[in-house]
């Protein structure tokens, strides 16, 4: 039998933490906590949480293992997608490279945006 995505994300979620968007916040706040956005680059270049790094969900383990920065396996990290299925799946993959401090954002960044938590937007471009 086929496996969905929907299926894949379901069993992410039982090994991963999830954590509510306030949680996500105290943690942010934290000394030295990475943020990842995992969606695409046009998804982040609407808005995406303070100090987050774009890294979309397909280039996660490459990028990773290619900028040495990005190794410390000690460090904690947050992930989030807009719902929060891609974060759990790539939760799962951080997990499998040996990250041990890592979260993903329960309902992603619509759960960020309803709970009124702060965003960063790209300038607006102002041509004269």
């Amino acid at each position: 039998m086929l496996k969905t995505a929907h299926d894949l994300v379901q069993e992410a979620r039982k090994s991963v933490d999830e954590q509510a968007p306030e949680a996500v916040r105290q943690r942010m706040a934290a000394v030295d906590t990475l943020v990842i956005d995992v969606r695409e680059p046009d998804e982040y270049g609407q808005g995406h949480l303070p100090g987050a790094i774009s890294i979309p969900r397909g280039m996660l383990e490459f990028r990773i293992s290619s900028e040495p920065a990005l190794q410390r396996t000690e460090r904690p990290l947050v992930v989030y997608c807009k719902t929060g299925g891609r974060a759990a799946l790539a939760t799962v993959s951080l997990q499998s490279m040996g990250f041990g401090q890592v979260v993903s954002l329960a309902g992603g960044y619509e759960a960020w945006l309803a709970a009124g938590l702060p965003i960063d937007k790209p300038a607006d471009i102002a041509f004269d």
